[in-house]
């Protein structure tokens, strides 16, 4: 173990904190701790964050490594979990993970859904989820949120934009940071592991993970998709060349994006609560930047985390064009056609625009 420890060239005080706390390690795992350590010690150093907790391993996994990395450096930790109620027995299982954590010293806060969740149950679950954690970040003043995301789900991400026709900017799939709003970021710092290294360390911090149920059922697509990621493996498509794919689409993605941005400037203005577009020079573009310069508009205007997706976009660029005056919905949005602009606002607060 300490040898180990030299090899990653890791501090005695790191070694020292695990054995305070026996917690025994082994080389891949010790590794993970070494890239989340420098990780945080990049981005959030001795500030709040907030762990968002599901009971998964790989949840777990990232709270062992918060719990670890908070001991060492100090830093006040919020550790969330949010309790959908899409299933019977959700709050039995909430308590369960709050019991496990306990016995790590570890404070586990329950936030329970009251809304009903009856369609589009996986987005609209995410929806809610991030809803409540911003509220409570608001609340405690947390700057950054942390989940526990990895190599496996950017995998099945891509696969399953890629099975809805996603352009540059879905198939380059998640960042390991972005902003939530204007005051909170999104840190993923475990992108780059593996799931099943992460079960390993979940188990050996913990001595047990829990499983979701809904990760093995077939009604949804990313159940479907995690399924024909084993197939692929076998049929010699390995995970490396995927994530290599993800990551040269991601380059390109940041290189669209600088350009998106300077277009934004030429063919925007923001006016009170409503976003106006200039149509002949939005038009110029290609469907593409058009794609992305619209989804950002919905996204700022509804302040919803996720844009509507591409398909719903383009069918409705594609039914306003022709038309000389018109107003549709999306993404609780409002959008106006009115000669050779088109004017976003929030849905509840439009009556009649003027311009």
């Amino acid at each position: 173990h300490s040898l180990c420890y030299k090899k990653l060239n890791m501090s005695k005080k790191d070694l020292s904190v695990l054995k305070l706390k026996k917690i025994n390690l082994n080389k891949k795992t010790s590794l993970i701790l070494y890239n989340f350590r420098s990780y945080l010690d990049k981005f959030i150093k001795k500030k709040t964050f907030l762990i968002a907790v599901s009971g998964g391993p790989d949840s777990l996994a990232l709270t062992a490594l918060s719990k670890i990395y908070s001991d060492e450096k100090k830093n006040k930790v919020f550790f969330v979990l949010i309790d959908h109620g899409i299933r019977s027995n959700s709050s039995k299982e909430a308590k369960s993970v709050k019991s496990l954590l306990k016995k790590k010293k570890i404070n586990l806060t329950i936030l329970k859904n009251k809304l009903k969740i009856n369609k589009n149950i996986q987005s609209q679950a995410r929806e809610i989820r991030y809803k409540l954690l911003l509220n409570f970040c608001n609340k405690h003043k947390v700057k950054f949120i942390l989940t526990g995301h990895h190599r496996d789900d950017q995998i099945e991400t891509f696969l399953i934009r890629l099975s809805r026709g996603s352009g540059v900017q879905g198939l380059s799939s998640m960042k390991k940071k972005s902003n939530l709003n204007k005051q909170t970021k999104l840190i993923r710092p475990l992108l780059d592991e593996k799931k099943q290294h992460l079960t390993v360390l979940a188990k050996q911090y913990f001595g047990k993970v829990f499983k979701d149920p809904s990760n093995i059922n077939q009604k949804y697509l990313r159940t479907k998709i995690r399924s024909l990621i084993k197939q692929f493996e076998k049929s010699g498509i390995k995970h490396e060349s995927i994530i290599s794919s993800i990551n040269h689409l991601g380059a390109t993605r940041d290189t669209l994006n600088t350009y998106i941005s300077r277009t934004e400037k030429t063919c925007i203005k923001k006016k009170e609560k409503k976003i106006i577009i200039n149509l002949n020079k939005f038009l110029l573009e290609n469907e593409e930047i058009q794609l992305k310069i619209f989804s950002n508009c919905i996204k700022n205007i509804s302040k919803k985390y996720y844009p509507p997706r591409a398909k719903k976009v383009l069918s409705l660029l594609d039914k306003l064009k022709p038309l000389e005056n018109s107003k549709v919905t999306l993404g609780g949005c409002i959008i106006e056609k009115i000669q050779n602009k088109l004017v976003i606002c929030k849905e509840e607060l439009k009556k009649g625009l003027k311009i």
